[in-house]
């Protein structure tokens, strides 16, 4: 896996999976997935709602092991089946509305490779170099990698 920042606002992490596409793709967008690898080894994923079509809404919420929740939510504004996924993504905290769905913007693109490999690209616009470097100093590299490790596993199991 690498993490990259091709500009002041942006967040470019890239993992190369040793799985067909349409399995990468059905770990990344199935609710049951989902809950075994959003919270990586860092808790427990306790809600995934996912209405996988452009204008559908996401939320995913984690029990940490510390006892902590903390929720993600978003909009997808695009969907091109095992090809790309455009999303955003806030970070709940208090004062923050549930509706809101100004965020970052994320773009997943999977691509197949020979041997029946898939190429992810998770493209994070920001909208600024701070809260780029806020993302980057939160400790995302860590769970980000655990989260990679995990979608592997998944697939694997796929087959």
């Amino acid at each position: 896996m690498e993490i990259t920042t091709p500009a002041d606002d942006q967040i470019l992490i890239t993992r190369e999976f040793d799985a067909p596409k349409h399995l990468v793709y059905r770990v990344w967008t199935t609710p049951e997935l989902v809950r075994r690898w959003w919270s990586g080894h860092r808790g427990t994923t306790t809600e995934v709602e996912l209405d996988l079509r452009p204008g559908g809404r996401w939320r995913y919420v984690i029990k940490t092991n510390d006892g902590a929740e903390v929720g993600f939510h978003g909009e997808y504004r695009e969907i091109v089946p095992e090809e790309r996924i455009v999303y955003t993504e806030v970070f709940e905290m208090p004062g923050v509305a549930l509706d809101s769905v100004d965020g970052p913007l994320n773009t997943a693109t999977f691509t197949a490779l020979d041997g029946d490999r898939t190429r992810l690209e998770l493209l994070t616009v920001t909208g600024s170099r701070e809260l780029r470097d806020t993302i980057l100093q939160s400790g995302m590299e860590v769970g980000v990698r655990e989260q990679m490790v995990i979608i592997q596993e998944l697939a694997d199991s796929l087959r």
